[in-house]
């Protein structure tokens, strides 16, 4: 449970970090000054879709989070029977931690008014999301080879899930990425960086997304590694 709540913990901070980022804390109503002189310019897009995005994070960490909590709880019956992680995983972890590094390059380059530079970033991301994905599915392959299938073996069951779900998540994300490409791909070499505030709301959402599910992958990739079931003893150790 120690860890279930550090991951609602962090998925929490995260959330209010970056909704503190967006300006919430604000207080219009102190900045107008005479009624009358302050003309309405319409309802400002970028907040709504940050929100929004905030919102659903909030619901898929929850998600993660009873996934999370169910592995533990079904990790202490008799018939469970670890299994041996396929070494892809290690590289498929490097390619998504890659592909959030790549957005991240395109937000500071939207923020630039350096085309090029999204361009390529959006690029690299879906490319090494795309190589992500197969490596996870060579990674069932392998298992599925060796043997263990979801019938018979409850951890197993719970790698298919975790990582299925997990990747579903990320094919979701690649479709708005898809968009977002074709999108900075559509905008004119040289246009004026102001005109691309669109392009820019969208390749920040994307890239937070994308940190978003490499969070959730470590948390999901230290579980299976059980790597959290070492840290667990060490922290009993500790504490007795």
């Amino acid at each position: 449970m120690v860890v279930i709540l550090l991951f609602m913990i962090v998925l929490a901070g995260f959330a209010g970090w970056w909704l503190l980022r967006q300006g919430l804390t604000a207080k219009p109503w102190l900045e107008v000054g005479v009624v009358g002189e302050v003309e309405w310019t319409g309802p400002a897009p970028r907040p709504i879709a940050k929100i929004g995005l905030a919102a659903f994070l909030v619901v898929a960490g929850s998600l993660f989070a009873l996934l999370v909590s169910a592995y533990f709880m079904r990790r202490g019956m008799a018939d469970w029977r670890p299994l041996p992680m396929p070494p892809v995983l290690w590289f498929s972890t490097g390619l998504l931690a890659l592909s959030s590094i790549a957005l991240q390059t395109s937000v500071v380059a939207a923020r630039r008014g350096e085309l090029d530079g999204i361009r390529s970033g959006l690029l690299a991301a879906g490319v090494s999301a795309l190589a992500f994905l197969a490596g996870q599915l060579l990674a069932w392959r392998e298992l599925g080879a060796a043997g263990y299938f979801t019938a018979a073996n409850p951890a197993g069951a719970f790698f298919y899930l975790v990582t299925a779900i997990h990747g579903l998540h990320l094919l979701g994300g690649l479709v708005a990425l898809c968009r977002t490409t074709v999108r900075a791909f559509a905008v004119p070499m040289g246009s004026a960086p102001a005109n691309w505030g669109r392009l820019q709301l969208s390749v920040e959402l994307c890239a937070t997304y994308w940190h978003f599910l490499l969070l959730v992958w470590l948390v999901l990739f230290a579980l299976l590694m059980r790597w959290t079931d070492d840290l667990i003893e060490i922290c009993r150790a500790l504490l007795t």
